[in-house]
């Protein structure tokens, strides 16, 4: 390995290139805070050791003419590499150095003038700078730029990197992705942060950050000849920056274990093209995590769930999932075939205080284990192939469990169950959710089992004190017995009605005494229904049960997500800190039964916007229609304009215990309905409410207004 060559140096005569089996941008806030503080705090004087560069070159003869590359390659002696590592260090250089020629072009003195007219220094203009480490423009009628740095054509972030921000002109639609995020967020970090210091240090302070980061960053650069392999290389590789994601060691140890087969066992047109399955399986999957930018997918949850699918359940947590792929699965031992010979090593026994006090072991021997020899299976490339394929193809099914209304390929109605399970949230079903969707293509069957797993999660773990691990191993083994055609749809439907059979009485009705115990507890602790779990759902299944082809939707669920800490989205609309105005309505009711009143099922209402706490004091009157501040701004919708749950309150003249309780009445029928379930009687739903009935007691004194 050669001497640490400063960027100056790097960039002569090369182009750099991310292959698109490679991660995209990764690199947050703590990467770059550590960058700046590196480049800002260098000592006069001192170098600062960025790492090593590992690149693979590509052959001259791989470049076609119509490839961009192939000008510069052709009659200016470039050499185009991949980049096998390094690729985040130097994403964060090109990120820098755009936005600092931007800052630059940008400055008063600049404006309207081209790039090789605004200098840098004396002799250095924007354009020369551009020219070495960004693009080279060929010279031609047909000009274009060819990036000195960047991505393959076909990695997904390609044209986000050149359009949005290296502002190429032209750019039509540019797909985003999480990586795309981080480049965005990158460019933003560099803008905010050069502008601050360019208003401290001036343009002296710019080209010594100039000079620092081109002559006085040093990477060690490592160049893979043809005869070595990128992967094997990769394998034992220290990764440096961001840790590799367990995806990301998979990805290399199957590319790794394609060169271990002889040609007999899998010749060089069949080891390319299973390394480009495997390329473009790990494409698809990137682009599915990363497709929804603001919120993307873990990449080991997703690795876990297909492992489930694709292998076994196990009830243990953690990293048991990649210590099976890595360890047992896919291991160069299963391709070698090699005789291994268990061999009893000596340990040693440290010796503590306590061993004295331990008693000795029975007749003073130890029990030796018979020694065997094993022969570790044989991992054919069939099995890797089958894994790869599967792998893709859930990668598409698993965004789909959380983004149903960004994907394609499925109804209106499917969209809508797969949200009401979002909401509800999946617990251990989102694994079971990917493999019904994979292996079944009837969109009426799904609905029908989407529909009994959203009845399950709600009566089970809604309505019930039940552990939240509540057959979890049943439903979790199911995902395999799914995706492997061992189990249809109608014996997962029986079995899911099997195990909630106990929260039903032999009657057929609802079991309500789990149900009325939980609530009793939150009534006791002055929540009441309102810090019931499956409040926000309950109501907002309500709202949208008042909707029809003629009512427009007025509540959505991601603004019930995003609501303030200082704000309400369920309002007690006979409110918790009561007014004067309020005591006629309530001078039946003992101060102390109150409470129970504010905080039953029917006096909890969802609003279609958030309100400031403090509002939900006001007069019923006053509730229904909206509120305003003395400049006019509107403080909140009236009832009467709100959603439809507020406008269907609206009606009611006043509000007091009779509308209370007969709204709660309302909703726990709805209750019944919605998730077909039969409570035993009038006086069930009663209790349900935990409000008494008016002129049962007599009011004790003093305790009335």
């Amino acid at each position: 390995m050669d001497e640490p060559k400063p960027l100056d140096s790097l960039f002569k005569e090369k182009l750099f290139r991310i292959p698109d089996y490679q991660r995209g941008y990764a690199w947050g806030r703590e990467q770059l805070d550590a960058f700046w503080e590196d480049l800002i705090n260098l000592p006069v004087g001192r170098s600062h050791y960025t790492g090593v560069l590992t690149l693979k070159e590509i052959p001259s003869t791989d470049i076609q003419e119509k490839d961009k590359e192939f000008w510069l390659v052709d009659d200016h002696s470039y050499k185009l590499y991949h980049i096998v590592d390094g690729q985040q260090r130097l994403t964060t250089f090109t990120l820098f150095l755009q936005v600092f020629i931007e800052l630059l072009r940008g400055l008063p003195e600049n404006k309207g003038l081209a790039d090789d007219a605004i200098y840098l220094t004396d002799t250095l203009s924007i354009a020369a700078v551009e020219r070495k480490f960004l693009f080279e423009v060929k010279p031609a009628s047909n000009a274009f730029r060819t990036y000195k740095f960047g991505y393959t054509v076909d990695n997904p972030s390609y044209e986000y990197m050149r359009y949005r921000i290296l502002g190429e002109d032209g750019s039509g639609t540019v797909l985003e992705t999480f990586y795309t995020l981080n480049l965005s967020n990158g460019k933003r970090y560099f803008k905010e942060q050069l502008r601050a210091y360019h208003e401290e240090e001036g343009i002296n302070g710019l080209q010594n950050l100039y000079r620092t980061l081109t002559k006085r960053f040093l990477f060690n650069e490592y160049i893979i000849k043809d005869e070595f392999d990128v992967f094997v290389a990769f394998e034992t590789m220290n990764n440096r920056g961001k840790t590799l994601s367990d995806l990301e060691l998979l990805k290399n140890r199957l590319i790794y274990l394609t060169t271990l087969y002889t040609d007999a066992e899998l010749d060089p047109a069949e080891r390319r093209d299973l390394r480009d399955l495997i390329n473009d399986a790990w494409k698809e999957v990137y682009f599915q995590l990363g497709r929804n930018k603001s919120k993307p997918l873990n990449d080991d949850d997703f690795l876990r769930a297909h492992w489930m699918m694709y292998f076994k359940f196990s009830r243990q947590t953690g990293r048991d999932y990649i210590k099976f792929l890595l360890e047992e699965q896919f291991t160069p031992q299963r391709i070698h075939r090699k005789i291994v010979q268990l061999v009893e090593l000596e340990d040693a026994e440290e010796q503590t205080s306590e061993a004295d006090l331990e008693a000795d072991d029975e007749n003073g021997l130890d029990e030796v284990d018979t020694v065997e020899s094993m022969i570790v299976a044989e991992l054919s490339p069939s099995e890797i192939r089958d894994y790869v394929k599967s792998l893709k193809a859930s990668s598409v099914h698993w965004f789909r469990t959380f983004y149903p209304d960004m994907s394609s390929g499925l109804t209106r109605e499917e969209i809508e169950w797969i949200q009401r399970l979002n909401r509800l949230g999946m617990a251990y079903f989102r694994p079971l959710l990917m493999a019904i969707l994979k292996k079944c293509d009837d969109p009426n069957q799904r609905i029908g089992i989407f529909k009994e797993i959203e009845r399950f999660l709600f009566v089970v773990f809604r309505l019930t004190q039940t552990r939240s691990n509540y057959r979890s191993s049943e439903f979790s083994n199911a995902v395999r017995a799914i995706d492997r055609g061992d189990m249809d749809l109608t014996e997962l439907q029986e079995r899911l009605r099997n195990r909630m059979s106990f929260t039903f009485t032999d009657m057929g009705h609802f079991a309500t005494d789990d149900f009325y115990l939980l609530l009793k507890k939150r009534f006791e602790n002055g929540l009441g229904y309102y810090g019931w779990p499956g409040l926000r759902y309950f109501l907002y299944e309500y709202e949208l049960g008042l909707l029809s082809n003629s009512r427009q939707k007025k509540v959505d669920w991601t603004d019930l997500l995003k609501t303030p800490k200082d704000k309400i989205s369920i309002e007690h609309i006979y409110p918790q800190s009561e007014t004067e105005l309020w005591n006629p309505a309530f001078k039946s009711i003992r101060k102390r039964d109150r409470d129970a009143y504010r905080n039953s099922l029917g006096n909890l209402l969802l609003l279609s916007s958030a309100i400031n706490s403090s509002l939900q004091n006001d007069a019923f009157a006053e509730k229904k229609k909206p509120k305003y501040n003395n400049d006019g701004t509107k403080l909140r919708n009236g009832y009467a304009d709100g959603s439809h749950s507020e406008i269907e309150v609206s009606h009611c003249e006043d509000w007091g215990p009779d509308e209370i309780r007969e709204r709660g009445i309302r909703l726990l029928k709805f209750m019944e309905k919605r998730w077909d379930i039969r409570f035993s009687d009038d006086q069930t739903r009663e209790e349900l409410l935990f409000v008494g009935t008016i002129g049962d007691e007599d009011p004790d004194e003093g305790e009335m207004e």
